[in-house]
């Protein structure tokens, strides 16, 4: 029961210990990973756009038939 004790005592030791410590993390960024996000995010904004005009066209066509006819 004592070593139980001692492993679960260093387990909690260690994670207190951790966080104190800096850890170096490097900033590095993919280029590539940037472009396609960028390309997604013209290809959904473009889809939004035509989808609007889609839309718009429809609901002032399904309007002028309303009044004009």
């Amino acid at each position: 029961m004592k070593n139980f004790n001692l492993g679960l005592r260093d387990k909690l030791v260690a994670k207190y210990l951790e966080k104190n410590q800096r850890k170096k993390i490097s900033k590095k960024t993919d280029i590539n990973v940037l472009l396609n996000q960028v390309k997604v995010n013209q290809k959904n904004e473009s889809r939004k756009k035509i989808f609007f005009s889609a839309a718009a066209s429809t609901s002032l066509l399904l309007f002028g038939l309303l009044i004009f006819s």
